[in-house]
């Protein structure tokens, strides 16, 4: 190092003490590296993510599916471990280890005992930062992902999902399929993937977070020597958010069908919400459970428990950076699946000219907190909530301001998020026996 330069430092700070958790600190690395932990010491496990700031909207179109690829690449093997010595290294502790991608993230995690936890940083650490890739590995598990796509075409239930985002958003990555498609997994070579490992997988768009029996310190400084060789990034970071070039644009009105011999007719009706960050997700929130989100929601009782035309209904709803959705789902007989159409719009029209009731905004205020703190008994949660919250999000929200965040929604916010998201022309997916069917009548504005 030059003379006069010195080392840079670290930058940590305590984010909160919550009182339904612990101490939440959070550490920025020389190399642009956060690392947030809560320290819950009445818990004997520790949770230990990498959360990595990439997914399927990033890729191109001939890429599509190596985020996907390359999660399951990376448990293959290190410089330092084989496949088996990865996996067996967790096991012999009594661990878990796994992982998941999504359209704008992807994560590597392990739980163990909090003994254990420099073990799992260890092992995440190296799997992350040090895979080989080799190219048997990549002959083996794109034969794998092959069958998984396999499977997944098997389950109409799950297949309807994909179709709706590809409905909704077209040609944009975001109505792409996370695992690719045959075409572009058969294509894709070790190469490709290789390159792409090493321009998104950098210490700047990543975020290591842990939860449970815990020093942050210790954590700290086992995280920042498994990092200490990790280059910087050599391409700019994917940049996300409302008015960006890669924000998509929805598409009303538009319906798919994908003709299946099944049992069951699958449908999702839906269309464009809010993004993450948008204040009205709160009340949006209220809104879906009081329309779809339980079994005292108004979807359930009239279609499910009234009449009896299905068996499973519900909405969801699903926030990106730069644009949300709703959707809802029924699974039916084929010859109810009309029926099943025309109530849930006839549904969601009501909602959308006179709101919910009173009570129905204080039950769904009462399932998104009850859902909330009740989804923070275990590390695993709790360590999913720091990681999302420093990757996604602005600032990491406590628990408090959560509830408080809830419990301010006002009817009169309800009903104009109601106008707005239910009052616009939908779009909608239907997977069944349904050659030459014309469903167009059920999106019409």
């Amino acid at each position: 190092m030059p003379p006069g330069r010195t080392v840079p430092r670290s930058r940590t700070a305590t984010i909160a003490d919550d009182p339904l958790g612990g101490t939440i600190r959070r550490t920025v690395l020389p190399n642009g590296l956060r690392v947030i932990t809560e320290s819950v010491p009445a818990m004997r496990s520790v949770s230990f993510g990498i959360w990595v700031a990439v997914g399927s909207r990033d890729e191109s179109a001939p890429l599509a599916g190596v985020s996907h690829f390359l999660e399951h690449l990376l448990f293959k093997g290190t410089r330092r471990r084989g496949a088996l010595e990865i996996s067996a290294a967790i096991e012999a502790v009594g661990g878990e280890t796994n992982a998941f991608t999504t359209k704008e993230y992807t994560c590597y995690y392990a739980r163990v005992l909090d003994a254990d936890l420099p073990l799992a940083i260890d092992v995440m650490c190296d799997l992350v930062v040090d895979s080989v890739l080799a190219p048997s590995d990549v002959e083996t598990e794109r034969g794998v992902i092959l069958e998984e796509i396999a499977m997944h075409d098997d389950e109409p239930g799950e297949e309807v999902h994909d179709l709706f985002a590809e409905t909704l958003y077209g040609e944009h990555p975001l109505g792409r399929l996370i695992s690719g498609t045959v075409d572009t997994i058969s294509a894709m070579t070790r190469r490709q993937i290789q390159s792409f490992y090493q321009r998104r997988y950098v210490p700047e768009a990543m975020v290591v977070a842990a939860a449970g029996n815990l020093e942050h310190a210790a954590v700290v400084r086992l995280v920042r020597e498994a990092f200490a060789h990790r280059n910087t990034p050599a391409v700019p970071l994917p940049r996300r958010g409302i008015g960006s070039r890669s924000a998509p644009r929805t598409r009303p009105g538009r319906v798919a069908v994908r003709d299946k011999d099944t049992e069951q007719a699958h449908l999702v009706l839906g269309g464009a919400a809010y993004a993450r960050n948008d204040p009205r997700r709160f009340a949006l929130g209220v809104l879906n459970n009081a329309v779809g989100g339980g079994m005292s929601s108004r979807l359930f009782q009239e279609i499910r428990e009234r009449r009896g035309l299905a068996y499973s209904v519900y909405s969801y709803t699903n926030q990106y950076a730069d644009i949300g959705m709703y959707g809802v789902y029924a699974g039916c007989a084929p010859g109810k699946a009309e029926e099943v159409l025309a109530l849930t719009r006839e549904e969601l029209a009501r909602v959308a000219e006179h709101g919910i009731t009173d009570e129905e905004i204080r039950r769904g205020k009462g399932m998104l907190k009850g859902s909330l703190v009740l989804g923070l008994e275990d590390t695993g949660s709790r360590m999913s909530r720091l990681g999302k919250g420093e990757l996604l999000y602005d600032e990491l929200f406590t628990v408090d301001q959560v509830l408080a965040a809830v419990d301010a929604v006002t009817p009169d916010e309800v009903r104009a998020v109601a106008r707005e998201v239910y009052g616009q022309q939908p779009s909608l997916a239907v997977v069944g026996p349904f050659a030459d069917h014309d469903f167009s009548e059920y999106v019409r504005a």
